[in-house]
């Protein structure tokens, strides 16, 4: 249970909160709308992990939700889920590692020049570290998500005793920002509402890893919940202590609210001490990406919808051909810039996952009545169906309010099937040739 919450914490709470405050505050300038749109997205996790942990706790596969889709809807979309989520969870490492490198160089200025090169460095150091075993990249997970769960509690700590005062004098000198009403205030909050997905996204990590859990029938269910409540918890006290020292009109818009928040209430040392914690849960975010992007090919591949080599394990328990095209794919990210689409896309693609999750969890039930289900769904059929109808709004909502990024998002779905047809057939090609 804990390596899955270290796993979740790791993956979920890292550089999105820090970029999320200001363009959510832009959205939403009011404390009350600003806080409340995090309490929705609270609400649809919690409705979501209940269905979640059902399905977890039932089909124990490493893999995450792909298993699931494929299960209840079949290979094609099982194979929508996990392509999407495999390429969607390589982008944000490839991310995440950037971010590493610009972070140092304002921390240490020898590295001014070398950014890319220190963020592909890291990508692999990480792939080193998990090929040794998963012993290795449990260990080094929970390391890293204590430390900076710990790291944010004194700073959320720091804001409130520390930072009240300057309030006051901020807003003095701080725009008033308007608040939008009807309408235009509806697709904001949508806006702001793909903002909080796509940062308290991850609180099903341990999905990824069923058949390693000793009892996923007890633990699973326990390690979604705790995530969720840990990570909305966690989100919810950082967003109360930023606007507890900041007006709406400084944070609206700031790129770095966090940091400018710490700098307030720690002086010269802020901004180095919030970009340290960051860092270090960007690592964490890393490492777990990397188990997550290694078990989604490796059960893909068992299934024949991947190359089949890809599900060989060495003797540390780690899928050696599946982490190294992970790693040559973060890579190819980091070098070619390609990946901020991606990254703008990845709210669209999380959700369009839980949808085909959701569903099968209805199809489950009445096509497989009596599959051993060790934990099920509380509140079924309702929360299950208050999720499902959630995500499609959401995607309805989506691609109105964001017509730039949602489309291709939508299109790249539409067109995975040429990917899905090849893989399957060059996987059975490959399963009857002469050895």
């Amino acid at each position: 249970m804990w390596f899955g919450i270290a796993a979740a914490v790791g993956n979920t709470i890292a550089a999105g909160i820090v970029a999320a405050q200001g363009e959510i505050a832009r959205e939403l300038p009011t404390v009350w709308l600003f806080l409340g749109v995090w309490v929705v997205g609270g609400i649809y996790a919690f409705f979501g992990a209940s269905s979640m942990a059902e399905v977890g706790a039932s089909i124990p596969r490493s893999g995450g939700q792909y298993n699931f889709a494929r299960r209840g809807l079949g290979e094609y979309p099982g194979f929508i889920v996990g392509w999407s989520d495999w390429l969607s969870t390589a982008g944000t490492n490839a991310a995440v590692a950037i971010i590493i490198g610009e972070y140092s160089r304002v921390l240490f200025p020898i590295v001014s020049g070398y950014e890319r090169h220190l963020s592909a460095s890291i990508l692999v150091l990480f792939a080193i570290l998990q090929w040794h075993g998963v012993k290795w990249g449990s260990g080094a997970q929970l390391l890293t998500s204590a430390v900076k769960t710990g790291a944010f509690i004194v700073l959320v700590i720091a804001c409130f005793v520390l930072g009240g005062h300057f309030r006051a004098e901020l807003a003095a000198t701080s725009p008033v920002p308007v608040v939008a009403t009807g309408w235009l205030l509806a697709l904001g909050f949508m806006r702001a509402l793909q903002k909080v997905i796509y940062t308290v996204d991850g609180w099903d990590g341990i999905i990824y890893f069923g058949e390693e859990v000793k009892d996923p029938g007890k633990e699973v269910p326990r390690a979604i919940f705790g995530s969720v409540f840990s990570i909305i918890g966690i989100y919810m006290l950082l967003n109360a202590a930023v606007a507890y020292v900041l007006p709406m009109g400084a944070i609206a818009g700031n790129e770095f609210a966090l940091g400018t928040a710490a700098q307030h209430t720690f002086g010269r040392y802020g901004d180095t001490i919030v970009r340290s914690i960051i860092i270090v849960s960007l690592l964490s975010c890393i490492n777990a990406c990397q188990m997550f992007c290694t078990r989604i090919l490796y059960s893909m591949s068992r299934d024949g919808l991947f190359f089949r080599q890809a599900a060989t394990v060495n003797k540390g328990g780690t899928p050696v051909l599946a982490l190294l095209l992970s790693t040559i794919v973060g890579c190819m990210f980091i070098v070619t810039k390609k990946f901020n689409q991606v990254i703008d896309m990845l709210a669209f693609f999380f959700v369009a996952n839980y949808t085909l999750t959701y569903l099968s969890v209805f199809v489950l039930r009445k096509r497989e009545p009596d599959m051993p289900r060790p934990y099920r769904a509380w509140g079924y059929p309702w929360t299950t169906g208050f999720a499902l109808v959630g995500s499609v709004l959401f995607l309805i909502g989506a691609l109105y309010a964001d017509q730039k990024n949602t489309p291709w998002a939508a299109g790249i779905l539409v067109l995975s099937y040429p990917i899905f047809w090849v893989m399957k057939r060059f996987s059975k090609s490959a399963a009857t040739s002469p050895t």
